[in-house]
């Protein structure tokens, strides 16, 4: 459970990750539909803006780090969140594609921002012994702002797409208010030496550092088709309607809240290895579920298990990597880990995009995305070998 002195570090990480991804993210997702049934986008052309947020978070994701290392972070935060405020505010009424992939692309680098330097931020002025908690709890906001999007979004499409922009921005801002009071009072940073375990610093540039990171890219692959494509796929392709698909969005947002709180508990039990080859493997079964069936009950477990992982394996494997190289230089690989998920997110975005382009069905996207979570699943199971390797190797050098 938190503690109060667990606070204002909670407040910043979550925010982040509720803005960053929950909202700014996954709020397209919901509006998808909306926006092409109402004629403001083609279907392409909406995948395609999709895209461009991917594209953004790429470039927030290489240049986060560098950025708070040379700009006071709760000037950088506060950027990020008036850039994801705006990208609504200034979408709220129909324009150009050239005007919303602008904007959508100004959102993703935000949201990568806040998503490698909010975390990090959080765990650094932690307490050694609170951190696999409050480094769990933080990625709740993922799924909030997943929740948040789904109820909120389709009581305002009765209204229009201009109504629900408006509040998403509206609800952004509140959140970057709340993100800011906590960075306000955020304790000193922790020694980090405290909780290093002797010899880490040694597995920042090791093999299993690096299969870590490459299956977090695979990651990025699987995480496509349910949070581009998931909705609009249930509305129009499978004819379903936007109610149903937009209850399969809570679905994910509920399964989105619950992950992080299952990853802390299986890390604390099972340790951070073991519980993100587990994650790897559920989520791989739950994207290829939409290929076996679409009936309510395995639609509705593809969404709650899908929506768990997303964020259950960013809480793991940023928790693995704080394991294998510290707290220390946890912000400098977990800037790396994120830009290779976003460099995979964007490539298979657009990727994804143009193949539904061409053949107008979403259901290979899935087999895709159920492909490279297992092979991303095979590069877990071999890290501990090569991290045994890596700890081994220092003790075979004699001394003179």
């Amino acid at each position: 459970m938190p503690h109060r002195a667990d606070v204002p570090a909670l407040l910043t990480g979550l925010m982040a990750t509720l803005a960053g991804i929950g909202v700014a993210r996954f709020a397209y997702t919901a509006l998808l539909p909306a926006i092409i049934q109402d004629g403001w986008f083609g279907a392409s052309q909406a995948a395609y803006l999709g895209a461009a947020n991917l594209l953004g978070y790429l470039i927030g994701a290489l240049s986060g780090h560098t950025l708070s290392e040379r700009f006071p972070a709760r000037r950088i935060i506060a950027l990020s969140f008036a850039g994801i405020v705006l990208s609504f505010l200034l979408c709220a009424v129909p324009g150009s594609f050239a005007w919303f992939f602008v904007w959508r692309l100004v959102s993703g680098v935000a949201g990568a921002i806040l998503m490698v330097v909010g975390p990090s931020l959080a765990l650094m002025a932690t307490a050694p012994d609170r951190r696999k908690t409050v480094g769990a709890l933080v990625f709740t906001g993922i799924g909030l702002g997943a929740l948040l999007s789904a109820t909120i979004v389709p009581v305002l499409l009765e209204i229009g797409p201009t109504a629900a922009w408006l509040a998403l921005g509206g609800l952004c801002l509140v959140a970057g208010v709340a993100c800011d009071r906590g960075l306000a009072h955020l304790p000193a940073r922790q020694d980090p030496a405290a909780s290093t375990l002797d010899g880490t610093a040694r597995h920042a540039g090791s093999a299993v550092v690096v299969l870590v990171i490459a299956a977090y890219a695979l990651d990025a692959v699987g995480f496509v088709p349910h949070t581009v494509f998931w909705v609009d796929y249930l509305a129009r392709e499978a004819d379903l309607g936007t109610p149903a698909a937009s209850l399969q969005w809570a679905a994910f947002g509920v399964g989105a809240i619950l992950g992080p709180l299952v990853a802390g508990v299986s890390a604390r039990h099972m340790g951070w290895q073991s519980s993100l080859a587990l994650a790897y493997l559920l989520k791989a079964t739950a994207v290829a579920i939409p290929l076996i069936s679409i009936a309510f009950l395995p639609r509705t477990l593809s969404s709650l298990m899908v929506g768990a992982m997303i964020p259950g394996i960013v809480a793991l494997t940023s928790g693995r990597l704080a394991e294998l190289v510290g707290p220390k230089d946890h912000k400098r690989l977990w800037g790396r880990a994120t830009a290779a998920f976003a460099l995979a997110q964007a490539l298979s975005g657009y990727g994804m995009s143009g193949l539904y382009d061409r053949l107008d069905t979403y259901a290979p996207l899935f087999a895709l995305g159920s492909l490279a979570l297992a092979v991303g699943l095979v590069l877990i199971l071999l890290s501990p070998r090569m991290d045994r390797h890596a700890v081994k190797r220092p003790l075979s050098i004699r001394r003179p």
